[in-house]
């Protein structure tokens, strides 16, 4: 029995239209066409709240053929705006897949499109950079009347996405990584309390605090630092997330106050974040960074390492140097900055994921020095308070 397929078209906002099928939900996606370089994990880049806003094309060219496995997301459910692949797998084959990937996209309302010539297409985005686009499905809009729409659209410049991608009111996090990890216990037993600034996390973020001995409390993107203070943390994180970091005002501000009362550690939009509320300055990259095996060096010790990201905007170096921060890690593709230490405070940021999620696990003793830190701290009030 055949299978109807129904067209669909990817425009982009120099108008360039790309034809192929409906692998996904019946509705059209408009957002920013982005492409990751990661072989595997379909499932976790598809749930990443840092791609809300956007479409996502993955340069892998056979994708789907292990299906979705629940387990696997990092966040509520899919978050980017339409999915373009080379071929939509139509088979799957994993003993832990539960449904397969055009089902669960359809289920969940995501514009897919199947059948393009993908390697024309980022050769197209690494050329002119990322742009606008929009899938659109069946032949009810013309693609001039598309084309139209794409123009029209907010550009990602300027826009906040982070404060609605996050936590929507505080709450508690305690789910620790499965057991092949193991768990790092704390001095006396007593979880260290993190106060998580929500800006759009993934889960696997969280998993990994609570295995070196977190107590994870994540808040909204708009909380005050006087809120931050009631709940009396000893260590401050600021996640990942969508958007323009310097749209995100709220979360510099609160930042800012908080700067040298406690260890702060941030990752991806949350280093971008708090280098903005140190002093430093951000901008647009042409194509980001995005895929499960990006090299980045670190400065100090010489070490390379291959990590998982996902972003469009880079700290300034210079602008880091002049605020007492020095450059810790370095992208070797382009030699922008990938982390930055404070020099006097407990301050770092990455802007690769050391969670990985997917990719490898090369950078997650991250996780352990803010730990560290904490602990640290946590010893000397103890001595401060047995001497008085």
């Amino acid at each position: 029995m055949s299978v109807e397929t129904i067209s669909a078209r990817l425009v982009l906002e120099d108008g360039a239209v790309f034809a192929g099928e409906s692998c996904g939900g019946g509705g059209d996606g408009l957002g920013e066409v982005v492409f990751c370089t990661a072989m595997t994990g379909y499932q976790e880049a598809l749930t990443d709240p840092s791609y809300r806003g956007q479409i996502l094309v993955l340069t892998a060219p056979h994708i789907g053929n292990y299906g979705v496995c629940e387990h696997d997301i990092e966040s509520i459910g899919p978050q980017v705006a339409g999915f373009v692949v080379r071929e939509m797998a139509s088979i799957r084959s994993n003993c832990r897949s539960e449904m397969d990937l055009p089902a669960w996209l359809t289920h969940h309302g995501v514009p897919a499109i199947t059948g393009i010539d993908t390697r024309a297409l980022v050769r197209r985005l690494r050329g002119g950079g990322v742009m606008r686009g929009m899938i659109a499905v069946g032949d009810s809009i013309s693609s001039e009347a598309v084309l139209e729409r794409v123009r029209s659209s907010p550009s990602m410049a300027g826009c906040d996405l982070a404060t609605a991608a996050g936590a929507g009111a505080p709450q508690r996090w305690d789910t620790a990584l499965d057991q092949w990890w193991p768990a790092v216990p704390t001095p006396e037993g007593k979880p260290l309390r993190v106060v998580a600034i929500d800006c759009g996390a993934k889960q696997n973020i969280y998993r990994h605090l609570v295995a070196v001995g977190c107590e994870v409390l994540p808040v909204p993107a708009g909380t005050s630092a006087a809120a931050i203070r009631e709940l009396q943390p000893e260590g401050l994180f600021i996640s990942n997330g969508p958007g323009d970091p310097a749209a995100v005002e709220a979360v510099i501000g609160a930042l800012r106050d908080l700067i040298g009362e406690l260890p702060m550690f941030g990752i991806c939009l949350g280093h971008q974040l708090l280098a903005l509320a140190l002093g430093a300055t951000t901008w647009k990259l042409p194509f980001g960074h995005r895929g499960a095996n990006q090299p980045v060096r670190d400065v100090q010790a010489g070490r390379i390492l291959i990590t998982s990201q996902n972003h469009g905007f880079c700290v300034d170096a210079a602008s880091l140097e002049a605020v007492g921060c020095d450059v810790s890690y370095e992208h070797l593709n382009d030699g922008t900055v990938a982390g930055f230490a404070h020099r006097e405070l407990p301050i770092r940021g990455v802007q690769f994921h050391p969670e990985a999620s997917p990719g490898p696990h090369e950078a997650a003793a991250l996780f352990r020095w803010f730990a560290d830190e904490m602990n640290g701290l946590r010893a000397c009030d103890s001595v401060a308070g047995e001497a008085s």
